[in-house]
């Protein structure tokens, strides 16, 4: 099963997250991206369930020489969330990956001012004792849903909630300590990275993400 584009995740990943709603088990939902990728989907999904849509800008702290594998993250100022794991199977240590820290904190701190549009971050006021969807294109490692769910987490929203149109089965099951529930529409036995099943997987660019954002009204 491969996706057309991210649309056609978010319409998947949709019917699944109403069947959630049709069974109580999300009551006055909030759908919070993870941009760049997690917003054209969790656009949808938001539409589709009539719920707002915010985002939470986190960044993926990548391996050296492969920055699309994630050994961390980071999420608002929280410090850096790392797969521990993977850091000692690779040599790696916290103090040698110290630059990348800085330099996806910055941009980081750049993403969230241009897609929140001078709001703060998302905080309490937004989550606490809601039931909240955060959504992304794909789940790889599974360490940046991991920060993000952390730092919704002490928000003390009422339910809390990864989905994901599809997504590494592992990394879905470890993800169950952190959410209180984790909706991974496909988790395909060889997985091999999030955009070997979309066959439209290009980068969204930001001017993509505020048009979207703007248009739920989330952003103004």
């Amino acid at each position: 099963m491969r996706y057309f584009d991210r649309r056609h995740a978010g319409e998947a990943l949709a019917t699944r997250c109403l069947a959630l709603v049709r069974t109580g088990a999300l009551v006055d939902p909030l759908v919070v991206a993870l941009p760049r990728g997690g917003v054209p989907v969790a656009a949808v999904v938001a539409r589709a369930l009539g719920a707002p849509l915010d985002v939470l800008v986190a960044r993926k702290i990548g391996m050296p020489g492969r920055p699309e594998v994630g050994v961390g993250a980071l999420v608002d100022e929280d410090p850096p969330v790392f797969d521990v794991g993977a850091l000692a199977a690779l040599g790696l240590t916290v103090e040698r990956l110290a630059e990348d820290v800085e330099r996806e904190r910055a941009e980081l701190r750049r993403r969230q001012e241009v897609y929140r549009a001078g709001r703060p971050p998302l905080g309490a006021a937004e989550v606490a004792g809601r039931a909240v969807l955060l959504v992304d294109d794909g789940l790889a490692t599974g360490v940046t849903a991991r920060a993000a769910l952390r730092y919704l987490r002490r928000l003390e929203p009422a339910r809390l909630v990864l989905a994901v149109p599809v997504g590494d089965a592992a990394a879905a099951a470890a993800l169950r300590e952190e959410a209180d529930d984790v909706e991974c529409v496909h988790q395909p036995r060889n997985f091999h990275g999030v955009g070997k099943w979309y066959l439209d997987f290009d980068q969204v660019q930001d001017a993509e993400v505020i048009s979207i954002l703007r248009g739920s009204g989330t952003a103004v």
